[in-house]
């Protein structure tokens, strides 16, 4: 699946309380592309994700990986080809230490231990972290939790990374860094994120939400330079294009 497309088709999904949370959705990402989905809370941006790679099941539509139909069959090769970084590091980081849970995927993969060691190794050095490897992860700050929980995906050496609010409970240190990090990566990239700087800095392509629906699809720099579109959808310009308050002037 290295080098095909994401493609939701007519995505439909509701909560069982009524809720409708995606209503219609399809859109087309191709192999490299950086694409940044925004939107107000409650914009369907994490419900997306997670049909992305069949943690759930639409009511109506369907998602395909190349020519793979993301369905029960297939996740498993699903999974191995799109890697997901969850919003709370603490949902992937469950074991004694850090070397550990970066190994657990690989281990699930029936690899041998020699191949086991030499992917937690590559993936803790993508990320900086490999003086990290025996530390229990309770004891790693926030900007080093992320860090581990991207590295436990690319042990797993996926084709696409999908990433619901990377830079939340960052300070902006560990922000600065999570950006360059992923600046480095050649990776198929999806990035649902309320911060629209990063967006800025990371993804050529945005995709707006709003209401369970796309409201817009386009260049970023566009998107975020139509004040019109921004406020329909409850989002104001990335701080960087905004005018100064005092001066009036934006940098």
């Amino acid at each position: 699946m290295s080098h095909h497309s994401i493609e939701a088709r007519d995505l439909a999904f509701s909560y069982p309380d009524g809720t409708v949370a995606l209503d219609g959705v399809s859109f087309e990402i191709t192999h490299g592309e950086s694409v940044a989905i925004v939107g107000a809370n409650g914009a369907g941006k994490s419900t997306l994700l997670m049909h992305l790679n069949g943690f759930l099941t639409p009511l109506r539509g369907s998602v395909r990986v190349g020519d793979v139909p993301v369905i029960k069959s297939t996740l498993s090769d699903i999974r191995k080809a799109i890697g997901t970084v969850f919003q709370d590091p603490d949902d992937q980081l469950f074991m004694p230490s850090v070397y550990e849970d970066v190994a657990f995927g690989p281990m699930n993969l029936g690899l041998p231990l020699e191949e086991v060691d030499a992917r937690v190794i590559e993936a803790l050095t993508q990320v900086d972290a490999l003086r990290l490897k025996d530390r229990p992860p309770y004891r790693l700050s926030g900007g080093e939790k992320r860090a581990v929980a991207i590295a436990t995906v690319l042990a797993m050496r996926p084709n696409a990374l999908i990433l619901d609010e990377p830079s939340s409970n960052l300070d902006p240190r560990a922000r600065r860094r999570l950006i360059g990090l992923l600046g480095t990566f050649t990776h198929t990239k999806i990035i649902a994120t309320h911060d629209l700087d990063l967006a800025m800095d990371l993804c050529e392509r945005t995709i707006v939400m709003s209401g369970g629906t796309i409201s817009a699809d386009g260049r970023t720099g566009d998107i975020f330079t139509d004040d019109a579109l921004l406020d329909s959808c409850g989002l104001e310009r990335p701080l960087s294009m905004q005018n100064c308050p005092k001066c009036g002037r934006s940098d």
